[in-house]
């Protein structure tokens, strides 16, 4: 058993190394609040993460009606009983002395306190009137990565068919609609296609644009342990900050920002040159494959290094690491989502995997990751604006048989335009046409991009907001009415992680006060909303989680997501179970795709895919054409720049990110003190080469001064400013890729006494105050690294730290720049410089 006492500084703990094709050993991590001895806990409550998308199994302890502690559950295939710092730490949020516990409702534009009948009544009638005033167009709803299964399948439900909105989406538009879509553009479907078990039996593991170490601590625990054991993987890196795996991997590319196509295009390149493509897998399950090859006939890697600025040696070295593996396991995360060409890139990695025949077997597995904890459910459900099941909008053969399990018309369903995405809905609320928004779990106030304009939107007086959270958020306090909720650990309900793992969580403790579960609210507003099927019975028919689960069960049935094969007394007392799990798979289903690609046919897909330049919804007849016998779709794109790009005013590019410390925006991590202590405040990140060449001088001038006497240094105050907005934290100087910064978006303003956001004359803190208005014209997940910025000295640090954590990616470059943090000792900081073409440094290898 590993006590949690270091895993501040550790965040990773011990090593349990083993080998190839072996079984990750057991390691079970605990933590205990302080004086709680282990015979002191009453009982223990089986559950799994709710702070990151690994779905960790873990149980919560419980005396004398409170949370006391957690602990890794050994029979769990996830994690086998490891736990990451922020589930260790995480859950003593929930006993937060600033919890909200009763609604409130804006009077004389004041937030004051009042029952929830008052409340709903509320929300109903304004509700009420907008139909019959405006129509159902001006409700909108938008949910997070957090809830649980049954509360988006409500949630779903009360939209689509209640209401009749086309305004349905969860802030997983910002981590992982890129995976969804990407899957779809391939497979004709969503879902992950392989499995963490496959980290048991890769030789090679390439991440793109993943930071695995600090987003899935848990599997980047197993991969170490995978790199001390016999037979260690090779591994590929591609991200531009020096984090863990970056000094782990075997080949680390650094590529400038908004390039991924170019770079994976001369990889794919390179894979059909040498021939390292297996004919047979592309015959029998796939089509486009002369056209990729066309595509990519020029892409060399002395191309793509003129676009990507990273040696054409390198490149090669790359395309030979992924290309003569006989198990090739690749992750995605947002490196990849959140970037230029966002869809475009994560398919070619699809591409790369399908020519190579990398699927469906140990080790031969994709992994397009997720962000956030319950995001898969929010995509199965249609919480994120799709049909649920996987369903295809445009199929009315799909439209009617959903609209059969709920018992109302077709027409009913909203399918007459795509799903209404999160920006797309945000100016909606901009324009007026959406005139109340529905906000659950998410705080868009922090984690949208060009925040000015977010606060702008949300403080319209013509909008009706509703905001459902645990806390007053930076965007509760702009609410009109909000609703107390609870949480994990105080509900019950089932989550299913990144590669299709179902848990279950359930209740351990009561809510605080008034607090009410997600599932409870909206089976309130159904009710008073009076939503009635096509016989004139209620609409929505359950009343608790279970009922709710067999409720979404019947219409996950023959669907790619199927869980009839699945009970809430099956998921008790045992190991997470992987979906499809119906009368095909009893015992769930490991990995997709072994005998052939299953859901790609054109009356089965659930998307006919779009146009990866434009975005265009293609039709069934164009889809028909092209994939008559639902094959995995190789498709190609070629590279296009980016929309922004340096310039005098704003010569870095700028780039946004996560650490292993924290979650979202810190609505639960910044309320454990551990957690807030490794990571207390934002910073920015700039080179060791941009720090020595560079002193900062007027207010947007960069300056070139002697870097002997104004070299920029650890603990600097420094403004990052952009076209939108600015921004001001302290400097760590890392082995970060030279012309970017990197700034995490983990940070607001709910524990800065600024309230909703900065005020005229308050410098921002907010990572999103810079980013820009821009997504991606096929997933419509915004492009949060792709911003260009400027850098403005403040004030010296004259020895004051960072707080930047020294354990992470956010090392500084040198012992010698560091000041020892929370975060860890620097001592584990030491980088090794590599080189760069035209002479600038990299980070460690």
């Amino acid at each position: 058993m590993e006590e949690a006492t270091d895993r501040i500084a550790r965040p990773w703990g011990d090593r349990t190394p083993y080998g190839r094709h072996e079984t990750w050993p057991a390691r079970v991590d605990t933590f205990l609040a302080a004086g709680v001895e282990p015979g002191a806990v009453e009982r223990w409550v089986q559950s799994a993460s709710i702070l990151h998308s690994d779905g960790d199994a873990m149980d919560i302890a419980v005396a004398d009606g409170r949370m006391v502690g957690v602990r890794g559950r050994d029979v769990d295939r996830v994690n086998r009983g490891r736990l990451g710092p922020k589930d260790l730490f995480g859950w003593q949020a929930n006993a937060s002395r600033d919890r909200l516990t009763r609604p409130l409702v804006r009077r004389d534009g004041r937030l004051v306190e009042t029952d929830w009948d008052t409340a709903m009544d509320l929300v109903a009638t304004r509700s009420r009137e907008l139909l019959e005033e405006r129509g159902p167009g001006s409700i909108g709803f938008y949910t997070t990565g957090q809830l649980f299964l049954e509360e988006y399948y409500t949630l779903a439900v009360l939209a689509r068919a209640g209401i009749g909105t086309n305004h349905l989406d969860g802030n997983t538009r910002l981590c992982t609609s890129t995976a969804a879509e990407a899957l779809k553009e391939t497979f004709g479907c969503d879902g992950q296609p392989g499995s963490y078990d496959d980290f048991d039996h890769a030789d090679a593991v390439a991440l793109f644009g993943h930071n695995i170490a600090e987003t899935q601590p848990v599997q980047w625990m197993r991969l170490l342990d995978r790199l001390e054991g016999a037979d260690p993987p090779r591994m590929l890196c591609v991200d531009p900050r020096p984090t863990q795996v970056a000094r782990h991997a075997a080949v680390h590319l650094a590529p400038r920002g908004g390039t991924n196509v170019a770079l994976l295009n001369a990889l794919l390149h390179e894979t059909i040159r040498h021939e390292r493509i297996d004919r047979d897998f592309i015959a029998a399950h796939t089509v486009g494959f002369e056209e990729l090859t066309e595509r990519v006939a020029d892409c060399t890697p002395e191309w793509a290094a003129g676009i990507c600025d990273v040696p054409a040696a390198r490149i090669e070295e790359a395309a030979e690491l992924v290309g003569t593996t006989d198990a090739l396991v690749s992750t995605v995360l947002q490196g990849v989502y959140q970037s230029h060409q966002a869809t475009a890139a994560a398919v070619q990695i699809n591409n790369l995997h399908l020519i190579r025949g990398m699927l469906g077997r140990p080790g031969a597995g994709l992994l397009q990751m997720n962000g956030q904890p319950t995001a898969q459910n929010t995509r199965e459900c249609g919480a994120n604006g799709d049909l649920p099941g996987f369903r295809n909008w445009q199929n009315d053969s799909h439209v009617a048989d959903l609209a059969k399990v709920w018992n109302v018309e077709p027409e009913k369903i909203p399918h007459y335009a795509p799903p209404t995405h999160a920006m797309q809905m945000y100016r909606y609320a901009e324009q007026g046409s959406i005139r109340m928004l529905w906000i659950s779990g998410t705080n868009p106030a922090v984690s949208l991009p060009e925040l000015s304009r977010i606060r702008s939107i949300l403080t319209q007086k013509r909008l009706f907001t509703v905001v459902q959270d645990l806390f007053l958020t930076e965007t509760a306090q702009l609410a009109d009415v909000v609703l107390p909720a609870a949480t994990w650990g105080e509900k019950t309900g089932a989550l299913t992680n990144a590669d299709r793992t179902v848990h279950l969580s359930e209740k351990a403790v009561e809510p605080p006060g008034e607090a009410r579960p997600d599932l409870d609210i909206f089976l309130d507003y159904a009710r008073r909303m009076d939503f009635r099927d096509k016989d004139g019975g209620p609409l929505i028919t359950w009343d608790d989680p279970e009922s709710a689960f067999e409720a979404w069960k019947r219409c996950s049935a023959g669907r790619p997501c199927d869980y009839t094969g699945l009970s809430y007394a099956r998921l008790r007392g045992t190991s997470g179970i992987q979906w499809p799990c119906g009368e095909s798979a009893p015992e769930g289903t490991a990995r997709l795709y072994t005998d052939g690609i299953s859901w790609a046919h054109p009356d089965l897909c659930e998307s006919y895919g779009k146009d990866l330049e434009t975005g265009a919804s293609q039709e069934v007849v164009e889809y028909r054409s092209l994939n008559p016998d639902g094959k995995a779709m190789l498709k190609a794109a070629d590279y296009r720049p980016p929309h922004e790009e340096p310039d005098e005013e704003y010569p870095f590019q700028l780039t946004t990110g996560r650490t292993v410390y924290h979650f979202h925006t810190r609505t639960k991590t910044g309320r454990a003190p551990q957690l807030r202590d490794a990571a207390p405040d934002v910073w920015v990140e700039i080179s060791t080469a941009d720090a020595d060449r560079l002193g900062l001088g007027e207010p947007h001038l960069l300056q070139r001064r002697d870097p002997l006497h104004h070299r920029l240094g650890e603990g600097d105050l420094v403004e990052v400013a952009s076209r939108r907005g600015a921004l001001r934290g302290r400097l760590r100087v890392t082995g970060i890729r030279p012309g970017l910064l990197f700034v995490p978006f983990h940070y607001g303003y709910w524990d800065t006494g600024n309230g909703s956001g900065p005020g005229p004359e308050t410098p921002g803190r907010a990572a999103n105050e810079t980013t820009v208005t821009d997504w991606d014209p096929v997933s419509k997940q915004p492009l949060f690294k792709t911003a260009t910025a400027s850098l403005t000295l403040v004030e010296r640090g004259d020895g004051r730290p960072s707080p930047a954590p020294t354990t992470t990616a956010s090392a500084p470059a040198t012992v010698g720049a560091a000041h020892p943090t929370a975060g860890g000792d620097a001592a584990h900081a030491t980088q090794a410089p590599a080189q760069f073409p035209h002479g600038r440094e990299e980070g460690a290898q």
